[in-house]
């Protein structure tokens, strides 16, 4: 038997709820994401009683589900896109919106300069084309940078900074690429300093943030100018695996807060994306098939990594450990075996989880993959072998 992640609080009740709702009330056809908005909501909350001030930027890329976006629309000040395809979501929303990301193409910057989205420069290239295409426009376009900077996130799961990068402008040639976008009249925004994320170490993330608004102070002093917005990035983490830890970020908010008088003309904002949504979702699947071979039980689903990539051990991730899983359908003080889950498609890639303890399942049964809100389906190869797309649902008292 191998450990699991722990299964987060809301979801703890045996046969499981979602929102107060019966399972079955989601499951009736499977594969299916649920969303559980009120703990989304009740995220937003914490992180305004933790961040008095700061801006709350979501970013899309995490979950860009359409009722979902609608949702938190009236809840957060902006939204951080990263492609044409999120601009397009996004538009009818009063919320302010960024475009980061390398390659944009030049259809997404004039679409973007048009809509008067800020654009995140990550070249000095890019910086040339958007001007070019804002002249053309007859259009002041709203460019701020984004930083590459010369530290990294320690411990995250994906590191932004430190080394080379096809992601932002390395920090040392920031200064010249802001003078010439004055020199050109466009409106700058001010810095996107994006370290890492994935992040569970408290101190880490403190130390980042401290060395983020450092960088940007001294960037100013070197173009004399106060950025009017500095995008911290986020990297804030959930707990997917075994032994692993909710970062507390009360505490990052009590040392973040007075380091912010170092930029006292500059508006700060935190872009956070799976730790807003990432708990609130569910994925659930049926059993299919439940078969024994050369001594293992496999419990066989409807869906699999085609839907949930990431927790199959194939979104970034070096050793496979098991995201939280249950039999959503169990009743109380069900009898358990150890099995190992597995989705429809033909590969060995495809394991939800590997030899867990779970309740004895049988065909029609369902498996609640937890932790399933960020970087799921839009995330996931889902056209893959052909099999049908899941259906997504937002759950919550409000809607």
């Amino acid at each position: 038997m191998k450990p699991m992640g722990a299964i987060p609080t809301a979801f703890r009740d045996v046969p499981l709820t979602i929102g107060g709702r019966p399972v079955d009330e989601f499951a009736a056809q499977t594969p299916v994401f649920v969303y559980d908005f009120d703990i989304v909501a009740s995220r937003i909350a914490r992180f305004r009683a933790a961040f008095p001030g700061v801006d709350l930027h979501y970013a899309v890329k995490a979950n860009p589900f359409a009722p979902l976006l609608a949702a938190m629309a009236p809840l957060v000040d902006g939204f951080d896109i990263a492609s044409g395809g999120e601009l397009a979501m996004t538009e009818g929303f009063a919320n302010p919106r960024s475009f980061a990301g390398p390659g944009k193409r030049d259809v997404e910057l004039e679409s973007a300069i048009g809509a008067g989205v800020t654009i995140n420069l990550e070249s000095a290239g890019e910086a040339d084309r958007a001007l070019a295409i804002a002249g053309r426009l007859g259009i002041a376009p709203k460019l701020a940078v984004r930083v590459n900077p010369e530290f990294e996130l320690r411990g995250s799961g994906m590191r932004m900074g430190g080394r080379a990068s096809p992601f932002g402008v390395d920090a040392d040639q920031v200064p010249a690429l802001i003078k010439r976008i004055l020199d050109a009249g466009a409106d700058w925004r001010g810095f996107h300093i994006f370290a890492g994320s994935q992040a569970l170490d408290v101190q880490a993330i403190i130390d980042s943030q401290a060395h983020t608004i450092d960088l940007a102070a001294r960037l100013a002093s070197d173009v004399g100018a106060s950025p009017p917005l500095l995008n911290l990035g986020g990297g804030f983490g959930i707990p997917y695996f075994p032994g692993e830890l909710p970062v507390d970020i009360e505490a990052i908010g009590k040392v973040l807060l007075p380091g912010l008088g170092a930029l006292p003309d500059t508006r700060f904002a935190i872009e956070l994306g799976r730790w807003l949504v990432g708990e609130a979702g569910v994925y659930l699947t049926r059993v299919v098939d439940r078969k024994q071979s050369r001594g293992e039980t496999f419990l066989v689903c409807d869906g699999g990594l085609n839907h949930q990539l990431a927790a199959t051990g194939n979104l970034g991730t070096v050793v496979r450990r098991n995201y939280p899983v249950a039999v959503a359908t169990a009743v109380p003080n069900a009898p358990t075996e150890t099995v190992t889950v597995v989705g429809p498609l033909c590969t060995p890639l495809d394991r939800l989880a590997d030899q867990v303890e779970l309740p004895v399942a049988q065909p029609g049964d369902v498996i609640a993959v937890f932790m399933a809100g960020a970087y799921g389906l839009s995330a996931s190869p889902w056209e893959f072998l052909g099999h049908p797309r899941p259906l997504e649902i937002l759950a919550a008292s409000a809607t």
